[in-house]
């Protein structure tokens, strides 16, 4: 390892520009004739547009157009889509309601816009459309599910009856039933994994170009894979020929699940502008942010574990109701069935699991993937299980996971997932270590005396990350594969640009990417530079999500660099006349095996560029591709344990220690890592103690702020303790898993684990807000 290569805490390239202010992103774009819109949302939940009248507005000082949801449906321009097919258990398709990009005839959540006004400034956009007139007849709404499958319920949609978009089912249900006869001990549980929003730092933005003359569009957005958003944008919307739309994705202030998918402003921002021959910016403010973005989690859930006498688990069986919203978003149907009940086995042996997840609509914002998809549900859901099961079965938690962990590997989980390589016990044994385990009974003992109760939770994760095979995943109902893409340019003078399919919107890609590069060749990372975000520029990519970008993305570039090694020392040999098998590559020169005969990199570039001497029949240039398939998901998995005091007063959380023991293989950027753990933790701490969206019975969300939707601050987290066991993942020739989704997956069931602890009652639901705790303290 050189000092910026594999496994060196390499400072980030990419945070020069970002601290300094140099960043480029949407907001920042400036295009000449730019006009801006503003969207007309509507303020009902559920609702008939009867009348839009813009005859006013359309007089108003710099207003360019107002346009309404039946003219893009006139125009033809296709309804949003779910890019993941499911299938109910009696083998009817699910149930995908129409999805306009501004409705034309029904509202049906709080935010969906009717019309967009096109003006030459925001505010005079923001003052027309106060002008509209908008005539809407309320229907009746449904915001929670239990409301939404009750009999009689408002109907959303016609194409799904009782609001049941499916009913799925995963593993063996008599085997289960087996089990449960057999089960000498069964714990229940039923809970619910509150609705999040997603809260990237960055809004969404669009700004979309129509050049007339060559019939062509320029979209530029916060997207977090551009090249899916232009095929999903020509293949199925209708808004342009693929050839004939760029997409760029600049630089992107967060996503965390929230920019995988297409929203109807970059359509209508597309379209727009070519009615207007005008190009045409949106950027989003917070509140469209809260009423648009796409939500996260939002489950209830009754869960039941069989044991035998010797508390090892026979069966798990789970009911699942999750709330899709209003309408199926981009891949909203995989996160509860196969990024969720996959990963029900956790890290457990269970010989029988079944699963049924019946998804319905209501009248709130449409819920997809957000930091973990699914894997935290599965988490939680399991974590708290065990702990609940520890307490009823009078054994200490952390020992009855580990009796009845998974120890050998290859391991074939009844729910399709094979788990390839780990090691539980070492985790466990980390964390427990850092804690102080052992001691705790002395701690809590000391800490009654001073007035508070305090508690211990424990949290064992495994995630699925990559998601891959293509082929796999395409036999599961996949719309797209889930390959990567890379280039490797070496250029005359010995410079190398990395072409990605990948996508960074604060995962330090431009550091960790290069570093490759810097431990194959031995050159400084200041050589290496990555492009992404540019589907001109990039051939084609899937993106950035589900902790794939090293494990994937970074593999696709070790292949291209393979590829590129092979020729450079084919070319080394030719011109030191040396045989190519004792060529080797050491600190950016090609060196003959015991001589000191050797070549810098710039000279081997330089002469596949000038093609002077180049052995026989070979083609100039140093440039190669590669594509990259998994043979199967990633497993990152890890121990936390957290220890925090309860003020049974106020009920207050106060946190003592928190430490997170994650095994990810191998570490490119070890600094880099801890800061992806540090942001998933505090997401993760955030939903079990205080981010919830809500909303009121007429389905008006009440959390649609920061005044009222709390997010996570630097007070309210602890100082984290974190370590890492490493298995390899045998999976890929860098043995990484993937890090960026891990603290978001494991930290809340250890948060929720230790208030139940220290308040001695189980029953409690996120976020356990100090007002929740203390009705569950004193009843």
């Amino acid at each position: 390892m050189g000092v910026e290569g594999i496994g060196a805490s390499v400072v980030r390239k990419e945070d020069k520009r970002f601290i300094t202010g140099k960043g480029r992103y949407v907001d920042d774009i400036k295009l000449q004739g730019m006009t801006y819109a503003h969207f007309i949302r509507s303020p009902h939940a559920h609702a008939k547009v009867k009348r839009i009248d813009s005859a006013a507005a359309m007089k108003m000082p710099g207003v360019v157009g107002i346009l309404t949801g039946q003219q893009i449906v006139d125009d033809k321009v296709g309804n949003l889509i779910c890019g993941w097919a499911i299938t109910s258990k009696d083998g009817t398709p699910m149930k995908m309601g129409a999805w306009p990009a501004m409705a034309p005839e029904t509202v049906r959540f709080v935010g969906q816009a009717v019309a967009v006004v096109i003006a030459e400034t925001k505010n005079q956009a923001k003052d027309a459309a106060e002008a509209v007139v908008v005539d809407y007849e309320e229907l009746p709404a449904v915001a929670d599910i239990r409301s939404a499958i009750k009999p009689g319920a408002p109907q959303l949609h016609p194409e799904a009856p009782g609001n049941v978009i499916y009913d799925w089912t995963l593993g063996d249900e008599a085997a289960v039933k087996d089990a449960f006869a057999k089960a000498a001990n069964v714990v229940t549980l039923e809970l619910t994994n509150n609705r999040l929003v997603p809260n990237a730092m960055e809004p969404r933005a669009a700004i979309a170009e129509y050049n007339d003359a060559e019939e062509h569009f320029t979209l530029y957005t916060t997207s977090q894979n551009p090249h899916v958003a232009r095929l999903v944008l020509s293949a199925f919307y209708n808004i342009a020929p693929e050839h004939k739309l760029r997409v760029i994705a600049p630089d992107v202030g967060g996503g965390f699940g929230s920019k995988i998918y297409i929203y109807p402003e970059e359509m209508v921002a597309l379209w727009a502008s070519k009615k207007v021959r005008r190009p045409v910016k949106w950027t989003g403010d917070r509140s469209e942010a809260f009423l648009t973005d796409a939500h996260g989690r939002d489950h209830i859930s009754k869960a039941e574990m069989a044991f035998d006498k010797d508390n090892k688990i026979l069966g798990l069986r789970v009911k699942t109701h999750a709330n899709l919203g209003a309408y199926m978003s981009l891949f909203s149907s995989s996160v509860p069935t196969y990024l969720y009940a996959t990963l029900l086995s956790g890290q457990y042996v269970i010989p029988a699991i079944h699963a049924e997840v019946i998804t319905v609509y209501t009248n709130t914002t449409p819920v997809d993937a957000y930091r973990g998809a699914g894997r935290p549900e599965a988490s939680f859901l399991l974590e708290r299980l065990m702990e609940t099961a520890a307490r009823q079965l009078k054994v200490d938690p952390a020992e009855l996971r580990r009796k009845n962990f998974i120890s050998q590997f290859p391991y074939q989980t009844p729910v399709i997932m094979a788990y390839d390589a780990g090691d539980f016990g070492a985790s466990l044994d980390a964390a427990m270590k850092a804690i102080d385990y052992a001691g705790f009974a002395g701690r809590k003992e000391k800490a009654k005396k001073e007035g508070k109760l305090r508690g211990i939770g424990v949290s064992c994760y495994i995630e699925a990350c990559g998601i891959a095979p293509s082929k796999a995943v395409g036999s599961l109902g996949a719309g797209v594969g889930l390959w990567e893409s890379a280039e490797v340019r070496v250029n005359p003078v010995g410079t190398i640009e990395i072409l990605t399919g990948s996508h960074s919107h604060g995962q330090g890609h431009e550091t960790t990417f290069a570093q490759l590069i810097a431990e194959r060749l031995g050159v400084p990372i200041s050589q290496v530079s990555i492009v992404h975000g540019d589907t001109d520029k990039v051939q084609f990519g899937m993106g950035t999500y589900g902790s794939r970008s090293i494990a994937v993305g970074g593999t696709a570039i070790v292949k291209a660099m393979e590829k590129i090694e092979a020729k450079a020392k084919k070319i080394a040999s030719h011109l030191l006349e040396a045989s190519e098998g004792d060529i080797v590559i050491e600190n950016g020169e090609f060196k003959v095996t015991g001589t000191d005969k050797s070549i810098a990199l710039p000279m081997v570039a330089l002469a596949a560029y000038t093609a002077h001497n180049l052995p026989d029949g070979m083609e100039p240039g140093l440039k190669e591709t590669a594509f990259y398939d998994p043979t199967n998901f990633t497993f990152p998995a890890g121990a936390y344990v957290c220890e925090l005091e309860v003020d049974p007063g106020t009920g207050k959380t106060s946190f003592v220690n928190f430490v997170a023991a994650d095994d990810f293989g191998r570490l490119i950027n070890p600094m880099i890592v801890e800061g992806q753990v540090h942001g998933g933790l505090a997401q993760g701490i955030g939903q079990a103690l205080l981010e919830g969206a809500v909303y009121d019975g007429n389905g008006q969300p009440v959390t649609a702020s920061f005044m009222d939707y709390t997010m996570p601050r630097a007070d309210d987290l602890p100082s984290f303790k974190l370590s890492h066991t490493t298995t390899l993942c045998p999976g890929n020739p860098l043995g990484v898993k993937g890090c960026g989704e891990a603290g978001a997956i494991g930290a809340s069931a250890a948060v929720i684990n230790a208030i139940t602890d220290a308040i001695g009652t189980n029953k409690l639901e996120m976020p356990a807000t100090p007002d929740r705790v203390w009705h569950a303290i004193h009843g």
